[in-house]
């Protein structure tokens, strides 16, 4: 990791009891060669997580609040730790292919465009665990968020993989942390009242899906339906508890 925070990407993953995907994860990311750090905020796990991360990330935050932790309270903890100029937002669960291929081209978009604030890919499920439901629901998703950032130019995007410029994150106050759920696209929608953001399909980023294949589909697309109309319309989540899939 070098020191100058210049091109730098602090990568920020939000952890709750992810000791059986998180070091996968980890070790992935390690494979790039560039500028980074890796920051994990965790919620105060009970299982093995925080050792795990502590063999891996450059740096672990552990929430010390009374309240449960949000996951924009825990993704806001990570940038406060954050030395790089560009942030990006992980699940614990994403698969990212190629680093030193993946990363450069990421960052490219950048480079060339002072304007863009916030940047997303396409996700897809592990070829080994998608079914059809899974595909069928991330190529309309892919899209749908194009079209918004492309497009329409209003920001959307799902928190799994989120690019941002730190300056502008700070600028507009991070995360609302009174946010359960929607915080994602409520983030990117504040992002395009001040400049660019982008969805671009070169960028591949791998998950399980594990809420979807646990709860279904129909009750997932339902809460994110839910949580987005009132945080948009409402400045509130629907959900007032994130359940959480292991």
């Amino acid at each position: 990791m070098n020191k100058n925070s210049n091109g730098m990407i602090s990568i920020i993953i939000p952890t709750l009891n992810e000791e059986k995907i998180l070091e996968k994860t980890l070790v992935s990311l390690r494979e790039y060669t560039g500028e980074y750090e890796i920051i994990v905020s965790d919620g105060r796990s009970k299982d093995r997580t925080i050792e795990i991360a502590k063999q891996y990330a450059d740096k672990v935050v552990v929430y010390e609040g009374i309240a449960r932790q949000t996951i924009g309270m825990g993704r806001n903890l990570g940038v406060r730790e954050a030395r790089g100029d560009i942030l990006l937002f992980l699940d614990s669960d994403m698969y990212i292919p190629d680093p030193n291929v993946f990363f450069p081209h990421a960052l490219s978009f950048f480079n060339m465009n002072p304007h863009l604030v916030g940047l997303t890919g396409y996700l897809k499920v592990f070829p080994e665990m998608a079914n059809m439901a899974d595909k069928v629901v991330f190529w309309s998703l892919n899209r749908l968020i194009y079209t918004y950032n492309n497009i329409l130019h209003h920001g959307a995007s799902s928190g799994e993989f989120q690019m941002i410029r730190t300056e502008v994150f700070k600028k507009i106050g991070g995360f609302n942390e009174a946010l359960v759920g929607g915080e994602d696209f409520d983030m990117f929608a504040r992002l395009s009242k001040v400049g660019l953001t982008q969805s671009v399909p070169s960028l591949t980023i791998f998950h399980t899906s594990r809420r979807a294949h646990k709860i279904g589909w129909p009750r997932l697309l339902w809460s994110w339906i839910l949580n987005w109309f009132h945080a948009t319309f409402l400045n509130k989540s629907y959900s007032t508890v994130w359940e959480e899939i292991r």
